[in-house]
């Protein structure tokens, strides 16, 4: 499975090296690749009508009053195609693709309201408006997995979060206990008790937060970045029952079948013990040529089969 997909400029790349042509959407060329398909559903908090920021990293509203006064374009009351979703579900049900959806979390969110700068000092300058924001969110969550749950059952999800770089978590453990985990504690057992994984999708070294996102009900993460220095071994061995996708380096997928054979190798330890999904630890950069990739699902493909014997 490939669950993060490819780089626009890796796409037109393999153009000019046999990719098809036709081969227009991601669905279509995890079936080419022959990876297992699965579908994503986003449910935005954004109505159709709200703005987008400046820039990127750049907020849309500053205070109080700002947020107010941008309500009227979040939270929208039908935040899927319901059409779209129904036929996924026909899919689901004939066991030919798994379904996840995406919420934002509760650090997302904010973010990209108040951007990234005025989000971060928020936490100081004006904590209040943070867990109103948080508040509305998980009742605009709550609402949203009880109409998607109307039409499928999804397999598991996503929290989209990003709150950890290279170097760690950009919260203290005191700010997550006070602004992340009363929503997550309240939003969680909705899902969980439809038997849904939780996943928190969060870029960097996430090695730290892992237990306080678990205390809180998260049962998983992804995409476990290599470059950031995360090592699912240590992880596995502090964590038993953690779920995880992701954390192969696409650093390497361009350097010949041995360092791939190398990465595949560091990785089986967790494979065979079951709860992890091996996958590429976040978009396929465009180093990466058509052969290059082809050689990378072959590995995959034996490598998960020999983990399955395993297991």
């Amino acid at each position: 499975m490939e669950w993060a997909g490819w780089w626009d400029r890796t796409v037109a790349r393999w153009r000019t090296e046999g990719l098809p042509a036709a081969l227009s959407s991601a669905r279509e060329i995890r079936d080419y690749f022959g990876l297992d398909p699965h579908e994503q559903v986003g449910i935005r908090p954004r109505g159709p009508t709200c703005p987008s920021p400046p820039g990127h990293g750049m907020p849309l509203v500053h205070d109080r009053a700002g947020y107010l006064e941008l309500k009227r374009h979040l939270y929208p009351a039908s935040p899927f195609d319901a059409e779209h979703l129904a036929a996924l579900a026909a899919e689901q049900r004939r066991g030919d693709a798994a379904v996840w959806i995406t919420l934002e979390g509760f650090f997302w969110f904010p973010r990209t309201l108040l951007g990234i700068e005025g989000h971060l000092t928020a936490f100081y300058d004006c904590p209040e408006l943070l867990k109103e924001m948080c508040e509305d969110l998980l009742e605009f969550g709550l609402r949203a997995v009880d109409q998607v749950c109307e039409i499928l059952v999804p397999d598991w999800m996503t929290f989209a979060e990003d709150m950890s770089y290279n170097h760690g978590p950009m919260l203290s453990p005191g700010q997550y206990d006070e602004f992340l985990a009363p929503y997550y504690r309240r939003l969680v057992p909705a899902l969980a008790g439809r038997g849904i994984v939780p996943i928190v999708d969060t870029d960097g070294d996430v090695t730290v937060p892992i237990r306080w996102y678990t205390e809180t009900g998260i049962e998983g993460f992804l995409p476990l970045e290599r470059m950031a220095g995360v090592d699912i071994v240590r992880i596995r061995a502090a964590h038993p029952r953690l779920k995880m996708i992701g954390a192969f380096d696409k650093t390497v997928m361009h350097l010949g079948e041995a360092r791939i054979r190398a990465e595949m190798e560091r990785l089986y330890p967790v494979m065979v013990q079951g709860g992890y999904i091996p996958a590429c630890d976040h978009q396929t950069p465009p180093e990466v040529s058509l052969g290059d990739y082809r050689r990378y699902v072959r590995l995959l493909r034996e490598y998960c089969e020999r983990a399955a014997v395993g297991y």
